[in-house]
C-alpha cells in the first residue's frame, strides 16, 4: 500500500513537472469535417452560412438506432500522446432550435456521445439552451489521455445538432504556488478514527445526544433510512451517473454503522461507495462540480466513518477515485486555479469536499492536506478575521449565506477534528446579520445578488436552514436557532443536523433581547435600524439600513455605497435590480450598479466603467476581488469610503437616535468627486402614527461644476409629488404606509425633480436595459431624482422622512441653521447635523424651540469632553464625554437656548 503511494506521489510530481515545462508550448489539435472520417449511413456534410467555417456535420433524417455504429471517426496517431481537454465546438439546427428553446434546465442540453479508443463510452454537452441566441456553442468536454492504447475518437451526434470541429488541447495542471509546496500543516488530522464532524472525544457526546430532544425523532428517520436495503447491484465496468439517492443512503448507513458498530450497515456503505465512485462519471453539465463534490464529500465519510472495516484493497480503490474526482472539480488538482476567498472556489470545493476528502485519506496520502490547510488556514482564516470586523457577508444575503455556509463547514470540520477553533471567534457573530436584515414581512432587505421574495403576494419567508444550522449550532445562539426552527428546520440532511443540533441550546424567540439598532462596523461599513421584532404581515414596524465605507469585495457585491433602504407595511424605497444571470447587459450596466440603488449619483460625461458600457454617474464598478488583507488594505481599487461615525443610544436596548456618517468620497473613485459625506440619523419615535423619522444630509463636491448630481431615491410605487415633498406608499394585507419625503436643501425654487417610471426606470441614462422576466415590483419601479437647477462644484442635500400610518398629518418640519450645523426640528425632536467636512471642534448653540421635554441630538463632534449650558454661559447642565467613533451627544431639555462648548 506504501510502496503504491509512493510511487503515485513519484509519478505524479513528474507529469506536473512534465506539464509545467510544456506550458509555454502547448499543443492544440482541431479537427475538422476534412478531418473526420463519416459514417454516411447516420450523418452528412451540412453547408451553411451561419457556420465560421461554412460546413459542418449532421445527421440526416430521424436515426432512432441507439446501437448504432460511430457516426463520425477521427484519427488521433498524429496526436502526442498526453492528458487532453476537448473541446467542441457546435450550431443548432431547426430540430436543435426547437428542443434548446422549450429547454427548462441545464440537464435538457444537448449531448454528444463520445469514445477514445479503449476507454469508456461518455456523454457530453455539446449545446446548451443559454447558447442557442450565441452561436457557436464551445463546451469544453473533459480531460482525455491520448497514447499508443488510445488513437482514435468516435463520436455519435445527437439530433439538432452541426458539429463543426473537434479540438485537443494540452492539458496542463495548476501551478502549485511556491508556498504551499513548502508548507507545513500547523494543525494535523488524530492519528486515531473518525476524525469527521467527530472525533474520539465529541464521539461520545454525539451518541448521548441522539434520544434528547428534537433529535429523536430526526435518529429514528435516520435509523430507518440506514437499515433499508438500498436496490444498488453495481456494475463491472463502463459508466454510471451521478445518483444522488445512493449518496445519500450509503451516508445514512455509514452514520448508523458509527453509532452503533452495525457491521452489516456499515459494509453495505462501504460496498456501494466503493464501487460508485470507481464508475461515475458526470461529464461537463454547468457547475457539475457541486455534484462531483457531494461525491467526494460523501465517499470520505464513508470512508473515514467506516474505516475500521475498509481493507486495505478497497482503501486503494477509495484513494484512487477520490483523486480522480478531484481532478475534474472546477478549482482543479492541485485545487489552485480558482481563489479559496470568493468566487466558486470559495464555496464547498475546498471548505466542504476535498477538505473532507484531504482529512480521510491523510493517513495515505498527505499531500491533499497539505495544499487544501495552506488554502484554508493561510489564506482564508486570516481573510475572514479581516472582513469579520463587520458582522455581515459582502456578498448579500443569498450568495453571502451560500459561501458562508461553506466557511462554517470549515470551522466546524477543522474543530471537531480537533477541538480547537481556526478561525477568529468573529465568526459567530455573522449570523445575526440575517435576523437584523429580516423583513417584518418574512423578506430580506435587499443585498447582492438574488433575493428570495413573494412574486404572487403570498406570505413568503426567507429560509437557508442549512446555514442557519450551521451558524446558530457553531455561535450556541438560540436567537438564531428559534429562527432556524420557524424556517421549517432542515429535513434534506438530518444526518447533520444530528451531527450538529445541541437539545440542550433552547430556541429564544424572543427577538427584543437584540438591540434594535446594529452597527456593522469598519469594513463593510452599515447600520440596520428598526422599531421592533413583530415579524408578521401585519407588523408596523420600520426597517431601515444605509450603507457605506469600507472595502468593496467584488463578484455579487454591488455598487451600493451610501444606499439606502425603507420598510413600512412593505418597502418603501431601496433597490430595483433582479438576478438572474451573472454578466449579462442588464446586470452589468442597472443590477449591481450605483443608478438601481437609493443614493446619489454624479455624472462626468467622460467617464468610463470597466466591463460596462453605461455611465450611471455612481461608485466605482469593481468585478475583481482582493485575496487578502494587506491588498484590501492598499489597493485603492477596493476602497468603499470610510465610516466616520455610528451610534446609537441613549438606551442600547431601544435607542431613540440611531447615527451613521461615511466620507464615501473613495468609494466614486477620486477621478469626479473631491469630496463627499452622508450622515444619517434615524429616530425611533415610539409613537403608533408616526413610528420612526429619518434626516439624511449629503454635502458633496465634485472637481467640476458641469458635472451634475442627481438625489435618487427607489420606490415600488408611483409617488404623489408635491411642491414641496412627496410621498411614498405601500401596503400588506390592505394595511397602508406612507413615507412623507421633505427636502429642506436645496429648497423648491432651487431643484428639479424627475420620476421614471416602467421601462424608463430600468435604464441608465442613454443606455437601454431591459430587466429578465420576472412579476417582481422591482421591475416596474421608479426612480425618483432630485437636482439642483444651477451649476456648482459644491452642493448639500438636507432630507426628511417621516414614517406615517395612512391619514396621518405629518410633523411640521424646520431647520435652523448655524456656523456649524443644520438643526433640524420636528415638534420636541432636535437633531444638529454636522455642515463640515470635518468634525465640529468650535462652540455652537442651538434652539430648542418648544415644550418642557425636548429630545437633543448633537452629531458629528469631535471626541472629547464638551459641556452644554442652558439659558446662558452661567448656567451649566453638564458635561458630555464624546468618544472617537461615535461622535454624537445627547441630552433633554426643556425650551430655550443651548451653548455646546468644547472642553478638551
Amino acid at each position: 500500500m506504501k510502496r503504491f503511494f509512493i510511487m503515485f506521489l513519484l509519478l505524479a510530481v513528474s507529469w506536473r513537472a512534465e506539464c509545467q515545462q510544456r506550458a509555454s508550448n502547448k499543443v492544440t489539435y482541431t479537427f475538422g469535417t476534412d478531418q473526420m472520417k463519416l459514417n454516411s449511413k447516420n450523418v452528412e456534410i451540412v453547408e451553411n452560412q451561419k457556420i465560421i467555417s461554412k460546413k459542418g456535420v449532421s445527421l440526416h433524417g430521424r436515426v432512432q438506432d441507439s446501437d448504432r455504429d460511430a457516426d463520425i471517426a477521427i484519427d488521433l496517431s498524429g496526436v502526442e500522446p498526453g492528458r487532453y481537454v476537448v473541446t467542441t465546438q457546435a450550431y443548432s439546427n431547426r430540430i436543435g432550435d426547437q428542443i434548446l428553446a422549450e429547454a427548462k434546465t441545464k440537464f435538457e442540453s444537448l449531448f454528444i456521445t463520445l469514445q477514445f479508443e479503449n476507454q469508456n463510452i461518455t456523454k457530453r454537452v455539446v449545446f446548451a439552451p443559454w447558447e442557442l441566441n450565441k452561436q457557436p456553442s464551445r463546451q469544453a468536454s473533459g480531460k482525455f489521455n491520448v497514447g499508443e492504447e488510445s488513437k482514435s475518437l468516435k463520436l455519435w451526434l445527437p439530433e439538432g445538432v452541426i458539429l463543426e470541429s473537434v479540438s485537443l488541447k494540452t492539458y496542463v495542471p495548476p501551478v502549485i504556488p511556491e508556498l504551499a509546496q513548502q508548507y507545513v500543516p500547523k494543525v494535523l488530522p488524530p492519528q486515531s478514527r473518525p476524525r469527521l464532524w467527530v472525533n474520539a472525544n465529541s464521539l461520545p457526546v454525539v451518541k448521548a445526544r441522539l434520544e434528547q430532544g428534537e433529535n429523536k425523532l430526526k435518529w429514528e428517520r435516520v435509523k430507518t433510512d440506514a437499515i433499508k436495503p438500498y436496490d444498488f447491484a453495481g456494475v463491472a465496468s463502463g459508466e454510471i451517473p451521478f445518483d444522488e439517492k445512493l449518496e445519500k443512503a450509503a451516508e445514512a448507513k455509514a452514520f448508523y454503522f458509527l453509532m452503533t458498530g452495525d457491521k452489516k450497515v456499515g459494509r453495505e456503505a462501504v460496498d456501494m461507495m466503493k464501487n460508485y465512485i470507481s464508475h461515475v462519471e458526470f461529464g461537463n453539465l454547468l457547475d457539475i462540480t457541486r455534484e462531483i463534490g457531494r461525491a467526494i464529500y460523501v465517499s470520505s465519510l464513508v470512508y473515514d466513518w467506516c474505516y475500521t472495516i475498509i481493507r486495505e484493497d478497497e482503501r486503494t480503490v477509495f484513494v484512487e477515485n477520490l483523486l480522480r474526482l478531484s481532478d475534474d472539480m472546477e478549482i482543479g488538482w492541485p485545487p489552485f486555479l480558482q481563489s479559496v476567498v470568493n468566487g466558486h472556489g470559495n464555496e464547498a470545493q475546498v471548505c466542504r469536499d476535498l477538505l473532507s476528502m484531504s482529512i480521510a485519506i491523510y493517513d495515505e496520502n498527505p499531500e491533499p492536506y497539505k495544499y487544501i490547510s495552506y488554502s484554508i488556514l493561510e489564506q482564508l482564516v486570516p481573510m475572514r478575521k479581516f472582513e469579520y470586523q463587520s458582522p455581515r457577508h459582502n456578498q448579500g444575503v443569498n450568495y453571502g449565506s451560500y459561501r458562508f455556509t461553506w466557511d462554517l463547514h470549515a470551522a466546524w470540520l477543522y474543530y471537531r477534528m480537533t477541538g480547537t477553533a481556526v478561525f477568529d471567534d468573529n465568526i459567530k457573530d455573522v449570523g445575526k446579520y440575517w435576523l437584523y436584515a429580516r423583513l417584518p414581512d418574512g423578506e430580506m432587505l435587499r443585498d447582492g445578488d438574488g433575493f428570495g421574495a413573494s412574486t404572487n403576494g403570498a406570505p413568503y419567508y426567507w429560509k437557508a436552514p442549512l446555514f442557519t444550522l450551521l451558524a446558530s449550532s457553531y455561535a450556541e445562539d438560540p436567537v438564531l436557532k428559534a429562527d432556524f426552527e420557524r424556517q421549517g428546520g432542515m429535513s434534506d440532511n438530518q444526518v447533520l443536523f444530528l451531527l450538529l443540533n445541541d437539545p440542550q441550546l433552547i430556541a429564544e424567540k424572543n427577538r427584543g433581547l437584540l438591540p434594535l439598532t446594529k452597527d456593522f462596523g469598519p469594513v463593510l461599513g452599515s447600520m440596520i435600524a428598526r422599531t421592533g421584532w413583530n415579524i408578521s404581515a401585519k407588523s408596523s414596524d420600520v426597517v431601515a439600513e444605509i450603507k457605506g465605507g469600507g472595502y468593496h469585495f467584488g463578484n455579487h457585491q454591488h455598487s451600493d455605497a451610501g444606499s439606502i433602504q425603507l420598510y413600512y407595511k412593505g418597502l418603501q424605497f431601496g433597490d430595483l435590480g433582479v438576478y438572474r444571470f451573472y454578466g449579462t447587459p442588464y446586470d452589468f450596466n442597472f443590477n449591481k450598479r450605483s443608478i438601481a440603488h437609493s443614493m446619489m449619483l454624479v455624472v462626468d460625461p467622460e467617464e468610463k466603467y470597466p466591463r460596462a458600457e453605461a455611465n450611471d454617474g455612481g461608485t466605482k464598478f469593481n468585478q475583481r476581488f482582493p485575496k487578502s488583507p494587506e491588498e484590501t488594505k492598499k489597493d485603492p481599487w477596493f476602497d468603499n469610503g470610510t465610516v466616520m461615525s455610528a451610534n446609537y443610544g441613549p438606551e442600547k436596548l431601544t435607542p431613540y437616535y440611531s447615527f451613521f456618517s461615511a466620507d464615501l468620497t473613495n468609494a466614486y473613485g477620486n477621478s469626479k468627486i473631491e469630496k463627499y459625506i452622508r450622515s444619517f440619523c434615524f429616530l425611533n419615535l415610539n409613537r403608533k402614527d408616526i413610528p420612526a423619522l429619518i434626516i439624511l444630509n449629503d454635502k458633496i463636491r465634485a472637481k467640476d461644476s458641469s458635472f451634475k448630481k442627481y438625489w435618487q431615491v427607489n420606490a415600488l410605487n408611483k409617488p404623489e409629488i408635491g411642491r414641496e415633498d412627496l410621498i411614498l406608499t405601500n401596503s400588506k394585507e390592505g394595511d397602508v404606509g406612507k413615507i412623507h419625503i421633505k427636502t429642506l436643501i436645496p429648497s423648491p425654487a432651487d431643484r428639479d425633480i424627475q420620476v421614471l417610471s416602467g421601462d424608463l426606470a430600468n435604464n441608465s441614462f442613454d443606455y437601454k436595459s431591459t430587466p429578465p422576466l420576472s412579476n417582481l415590483p422591482e421591475t416596474k419601479g421608479h426612480r425618483i431624482m432630485l437636482s439642483p437647477r444651477k451649476e456648482s462644484k459644491q452642493d448639500e442635500f438636507l432630507t426628511v422622512f417621516q414614517v406615517a400610518e395612512d391619514g396621518v398629518q405629518a410633523m411640521a418640519v424646520k431647520y435652523l441653521k448655524t456656523d456649524v450645523s443644520y438643526v433640524v426640528v420636528a415638534e420636541n425632536n432636535v437633531v444638529s447635523m454636522s455642515r463640515l467636512e470635518h468634525f465640529i471642534e468650535t462652540e455652537f448653540s442651538i434652539e430648542a424651540p418648544q415644550g418642557k421635554q425636548n429630545h437633543i441630538v448633537l452629531t458629528g463632534l469631535k471626541e472629547g469632553l464638551w459641556s452644554v449650558y442652558f439659558g446662558n454661559r452661567k448656567n451649566k447642565l453638564g458635561d458630555f464625554q464624546v468618544d472617537s467613533g461615535k461622535n454624537t451627544l445627547y441630552f433633554e431639555g426643556k425650551k430655550g437656548k443651548y451653548w455646546i462648548v468644547p472642553a478638551f
